[in-house]
């Protein structure tokens, strides 16, 4: 079943007059196109070939920036599109794909700009993307000399493994950050498997714009199944395939030729159809996931912790989910639709799910927090929490391309890596952690308040269904701790009926971890950096259920979604300039763009059909404010 694409997919490269993808495929476009056009097979029927999928979501990372920069300059081209969707030629067994128009018009394209130079700072917000994805030899394009002439409204990218796709991210960071990257694209052999599949007004052009691209990296000519394409020493491919433009690894180029030749298309698939139809109208992109196709292949599962699948698994978890992404002048919104693990609530993991319980474990968390969290049912999910979590560590050096951050000093990544130890212990997927710990946890919370060193408090509450077995949960974690190499030993704090003091590599001060019980009564096991963090989380003052900020937070999510997640970006900069990690390199580089933040808020709600919304929104604060 297909979908109409609407017009409005991707407005972010408005912003920008040469694209990502335009780098990517365009880079070697800068000369006059060579007399050897690439040899197309002639184009299949008009009902085959017209087929109009109505893409109306989504991005993430991946595609907004694969593709942002091209939307850059297209938006005023005024040429006719083919209105043909890349899904139609992209195989079924795609486990990443994302998705844009990159010829948008209207109110989407003001606010993909609007919200571009929000967060950048910059006039042409997407330019630093041309860099991303240049084929091998090739040289910088403009995009109305080399791109417009033959660019359709469609374009998309896939990756049909993810045991090598880890350099995309770092291409990626690097488009977006600034700075020099490994000089080497995305696809090929020993790189990421799958292509860009770019849609055509002028397939004469497009061909021979492949062949320059060829011809630069030094490609020879070859066929399969009747169709002729060029491929080069390093497994990079150029072909015209059924009109559409397509430049990635040579399997994923056949991948295509396969599809165009009969074989299953992604845009044909159940779970892809069934997320599309619940996706908004008004995204911009969106990046569709399917961890089961991962999972299954032979090279997909040592890649789910890092790389693309990481940054879609912190979100989604092991979902197949359809991320969209809705530009606005002073919002940036994400949306994962997904569908709902069968017979759980939210045993998939991820940051967010549509689950009454995580809403509720946040509302408990002290008023004051600049980080609240609520998590649903742990005593399922919470080793896929903590993995996501764990993949916030290396999220800044594996987006910057530079290798992990050192763990000597006081380092974000190591206070992250020391905070999720213990989180990793009561989550471990063994049945002594089942039964010693998940047997009795309820849902949980994370906050951190203060605005100083000195007022910091942070802490991790996790509620009881069984309080004997939470109190004797604080010794056996404990010993599961050191067996690691942490120091654990006795303390005596107030209120609380067992407690040990915990010293792990990364953390600055002691862990807390007590079992006790809160102000009304209920068994509670926290885990906090230091006693007044246990107090807090006991017995708060207030609690964010009439906190302001949550009601900010529930406001700007819509739909009735209750917050489950709340950030507020200005005081968690001021701690880390407080603290002297403002400047650490694992960081540094985001913090003109954290400064172009002012919250975020998360939540999530059943959409019905097994389908479940869990949706970010980050506020933006207005270029020039």
């Amino acid at each position: 079943m297909q979908r109409r694409v609407t017009k409005a997919h991707l407005q972010l490269a408005e912003a920008a007059p040469e694209s990502a993808v335009s780098a990517t495929i365009a880079s070697a476009a800068s000369r006059r196109p060579e007399s050897n056009p690439v040899p197309s097979t002639p184009a299949p029927p008009p009902a085959r070939r017209r087929r109009r999928a109505r893409v109306r979501a989504p991005l993430a990372c991946a595609l907004l920036t694969l593709l942002g920069g091209a939307l850059a300059g297209c938006g005023s081209s005024g040429t006719t599109g083919t209105t043909s969707d890349p899904a139609t030629a992209v195989p079924a067994a795609a486990v990443l794909y994302a998705g844009a128009t990159v010829r948008p018009t209207g109110t989407l394209e003001t606010n993909a700009l609007a919200a571009g130079k929000a967060l950048s700072h910059q006039a042409d917000p997407y330019l630093r993307l041309l860099g991303t994805l240049q084929t091998p030899g090739s040289a910088p394009l403009n995009f109305q000399r080399d791109l417009a002439p033959w660019l359709g409204p469609h374009a998309g990218v896939f990756l049909t493994s993810l045991s090598s796709a880890s350099a995309l991210p770092a291409q990626l960071g690097q488009g977006l950050l600034g700075g020099s990257g490994s000089g080497s694209f995305a696809f090929g052999t020993g790189r990421a498997q799958g292509a860009i599949v770019l849609d055509t007004s002028d397939a004469a052009k497009a061909s021979s714009f492949l062949t320059t691209q060829a011809s630069k990296a030094g490609a020879h000519t070859t066929s399969y199944r009747g169709v002729r394409y060029e491929v080069n020493s390093e497994g990079v491919a150029f072909g015209l395939v059924d009109r559409f433009a397509v430049i990635g690894s040579e399997a994923g180029l056949r991948g295509v030729i396969e599809t165009t030749h009969g074989g299953s298309a992604l845009s044909a698939t159940s779970a892809y159809t069934r997320l599309l139809a619940a996706a908004p109208t008004d995204a911009l992109a969106h990046l569709y996931s399917n961890p089961t196709a991962a999972v299954s292949g032979s090279s997909g599962a040592g890649a789910s912790k890092e790389g693309a699948a990481g940054l879609v698994g912190l979100l989604a978890g092991t979902r197949q989910a359809n991320i969209s992404l809705v530009p606005n002048a002073s919002s940036l919104t994400l949306d994962a639709d997904t569908l709902a693990p069968a017979g759980a609530a939210g045993g998939a993991g991820g940051l967010l799910a549509a689950d009454p319980e995580g809403a509720q474990a946040l509302d408990e968390l002290p008023s004051d927090s600049w980080l609240a969290i609520g998590l649903g049912h742990v005593g399922t999910s919470l080793g896929a929490d903590a993995q996501g979590l764990e993949t916030l560590s290396s999220l800044p050096s594996t987006l910057a391309g530079g290798p992990p951050e050192g763990t000597a000093g006081l380092t974000i990544s190591g206070l992250l890596q020391g905070l999720v130890t213990p989180l990793r212990e009561l989550g471990a997927p063994t049945a002594q952690a089942r039964s010693q710990f998940a047997s009795w946890m309820g849902s949980a919370g994370i906050f951190a308040s203060g605005a100083n060193l000195l007022e910091l408090k942070a802490a991790v509450t996790i509620t009881s269904k069984n309080a004997a077995h939470s109190r004797a949960a604080v010794g056996e974690l404990g010993a599961q701790l050191r067996k690691g190499g942490a120091s654990a030993s006795s303390v005596t704090i107030p209120g609380t009926e067992a407690a040990i003091g915990v010293r792990i590599t990364g953390l600055p001060v002691v862990l807390d971890i007590a079992a006790a019980r809160d102000a009304a009564g209920n068994p509670k096991f926290v885990l906090g950096v230091g006693e007044a963090s246990v107090a807090a989380a006991l017995n708060p003052p207030s609690t964010m259920s009439g906190s302001a900020t949550r009601s900010a937070a529930a406001a700007s999510l819509g739909e009735g979604i209750q917050p489950s997640l709340i950030v507020d970006f200005p005081t968690f900069l001021g701690l880390l300039e407080g603290v002297g990690l403002i400047e650490a390199p694992s960081i540094s580089k985001y913090v003109p763009y954290l400064r172009s933040l002012t919250t975020l808020a998360g939540g999530g709600r059943q959409l019905g059909g097994g389908v479940q919304r869990l949706r970010l929104v980050l506020g933006l604060v207005p270029a020039g404010g």
